[in-house]
This record gives structure tokens, C-alpha cells and sequence, in this order.
């Protein structure tokens, strides 16, 4: 028993001793035990994301001063489109025309649909991937680490793309910056580069928010585009979806949401093509390394009880 001053009441000082006793040892009480996986998960996750979050905001537009010139992230741009014309890609405006015009006297017309997608662009991302997250920790609970992992190294990857490789999206490439504050305007006109005649369609046409918002302003980093996390994301749930899921409507479903994604990116003119094959390559590399992890905690696994019985014979003989 444990000893205290004598206004310590000993019946509350048996009360913590079993709660010790029973949060540390086997026999936990049984709504705590089943708690504790999903808050972990929470912790782990928010974590993750709440880094990622500020780490990304550390570079590109976040970072810059009113006055600085987005040079960098400008040239990365007309890289990405040497590229893209080079392999026959760039197809970005006539996507977004498709969908949306400009007249001669430069009033945009658009259909409902340009709407959706700008609301599908701000929400799908984050509520479709945290539903596919819940229900597989729900339904295929020992499979859930590496598809945890899985998506948890994508997004640090993506990270990575942002540092070494911020790049400006297509709605802001000619944009006026004394309009649209990280715009690449002025540095297009001085190099004479092509009027692409992109439209920032959250601004221009609307959706739930805009990049202009005074807190995105001060939070968001609007170069962050290569790799584009949105199909890394999509693509996360397709193949979890597909490998799990029992109802093939819904397995069907999972292949069409990173085309819609996709579609969606590149119509809104927040991303080049190139950057969905970006976010293709760290989807990959995110499973490879949830895949090394796993075999080096097998191997582990695997190992400690042959060292165990190696000690045992040392000891013994």
C-alpha cells in the first residue's frame, strides 16, 4: 500500500493503485483496452498531419514577403511545361475550356459544374480518404498498419516534393500579382512567355473558400502542387478499396474517384498533369517503405528469440 499524509483519504489512495495496476497490466478493463487502438490512431494521425501541415507552410508562398518575386517557383513552372509539351501533355487549358470561357471582353463563362468541382476540390480530398482510413481500421483491422503507414509516408514524401521542387500551378502563372498576390505575371510579360489565359476558378467562379482568404493567405503554401497529394491521396483509396472492399460497385467507385480527382485538378487549374504523376510516384514509394518497415519488424520478430536461446545456452553451459 502506498503511504501519504494523513489527510489523503486511503480509500482514493486504493482507487489510483488499482487504476495503475490495471491500465499497465493485461486485464485493463475491457472499455478502456478497445478505446486505446483508436486513440492511438487519432494521436498518430493528428500528429502527422499537424506536422505536415506546418512543415509545408515553411516554403513557397507562405514564406514570401509582400514584395519578394515568386521566381523560383515560376521557373519550376515553365520547366514543367517545356516537359509536358516535350511528352505531348499539356493539355491543361484546353481541359479547363472544356468547361469554362472567356469572352472578348474577358467575362468568364461557366457552368454549374465548374462549382462542384471547385467544393469536390476543397472537401473530397480530406473527408473521402478519412472515410476509407475509419472503415478499414473498422473492417480489416489487421491490415490497417500498412495502409496507415502506407498513406502517412506518402504524405511526408509529398513534403519533400514541396521543399525541393516548389512550383507555381497554372492559375497563377500569369496572374497579375497586383491582383492576385503570388501571381507570375509581371515575370511572364518581362520574359515574353505565352498568355495561357488559365482562370483561378475558386476566385473567379467560387466554391466554400479561396486561396485569397485572409487566413489561407496566411497559412497556405499555393506553390505546394508537385507532387499533387490529391491522387496520391485518391489513388491510396482506390487500391485499399479494390483490395478489400466486397461490393464490386463499390470497388468501381474506388477506380473513378482519382479520375474525377484528377479531372477536377487540373480543370480548376490548380495543377499541371505532370503533378498527378508525382503523386502516382509517392504512392508508391509510401507503400514500398510501409512495406520495409513491416519486413524489418519481422525480421526483428523472427531474431529475438534466437538470440534469446543463444543467451540461454551461454548461460547454461
Amino acid at each position: 500500500m502506498v503511504t501519504g499524509s494523513s489527510a489523503a483519504s486511503p480509500r482514493a489512495v486504493e482507487v489510483v493503485e488499482w487504476l495503475i495496476v490495471s491500465v499497465a497490466a493485461e486485464n485493463r478493463p475491457t472499455k478502456l483496452r478497445a478505446s486505446l487502438p483508436w486513440l492511438r490512431e487519432i494521436l498518430v494521425i493528428g500528429v502527422v498531419y499537424m506536422v505536415y501541415g506546418f512543415v509545408r507552410n515553411q516554403f513557397g508562398s507562405a514564406k514570401l514577403r509582400i514584395g519578394d518575386s515568386p521566381l523560383h517557383s515560376f521557373n519550376n513552372a515553365v520547366r514543367v511545361i517545356d516537359v509536358e509539351e516535350a511528352l505531348g501533355l499539356f493539355h491543361e487549358q484546353t481541359i479547363q475550356r472544356w468547361f469554362l470561357s472567356v469572352d472578348a471582353a474577358g467575362t468568364i463563362h461557366s457552368s454549374w459544374i465548374v462549382t462542384w468541382f471547385n467544393v469536390f476540390y476543397g472537401t473530397a480530398h480530406f473527408i473521402v480518404t478519412l472515410g476509407v482510413l475509419i472503415w478499414l481500421f473498422v473492417r480489416h483491422r489487421s491490415r490497417f498498419g500498412r495502409w496507415r503507414t502506407t498513406l502517412m509516408a506518402t504524405t511526408v514524401l509529398a513534403l519533400v516534393g514541396f521543399a525541393l521542387f516548389p512550383l507555381m500551378p497554372p492559375r497563377l502563372f500569369n496572374a497579375d500579382p497586383a491582383t492576385y498576390r503570388y501571381g507570375g505575371g509581371e515575370i511572364a510579360e518581362a520574359r515574353d512567355e505565352p498568355d495561357y489565359g488559365f482562370v483561378d476558378t475558386l476566385r473567379e467562379v467560387g466554391g466554400l473558400w479561396s486561396f485569397d482568404s485572409k487566413k489561407l493567405d496566411s497559412v497556405s503554401n499555393q506553390y505546394a502542387a508537385m507532387p499533387s497529394l490529391h491522387i496520391g491521396w485518391s489513388l491510396w483509396c482506390t487500391v485499399v478499396l479494390w483490395t478489400f472492399a466486397r461490393r464490386a460497385w463499390v470497388r468501381w467507385l474506388g477506380i473513378v474517384y482519382p479520375m474525377c480527382t484528377l479531372l477536377v485538378i487540373v480543370a480548376t487549374a490548380n495543377h499541371f498533369i505532370i503533378d498527378a504523376l508525382g503523386g502516382v510516384a509517392i504512392l508508391a514509394a509510401g507503400y514500398g517503405i510501409a512495406r520495409g518497415l513491416e519486413y524489418v519488424r519481422e525480421r526483428r520478430a523472427t531474431d529475438a528469440p534466437v538470440a534469446e536461446a543463444d543467451a540461454d545456452v551461454l548461460v547454461n553451459s
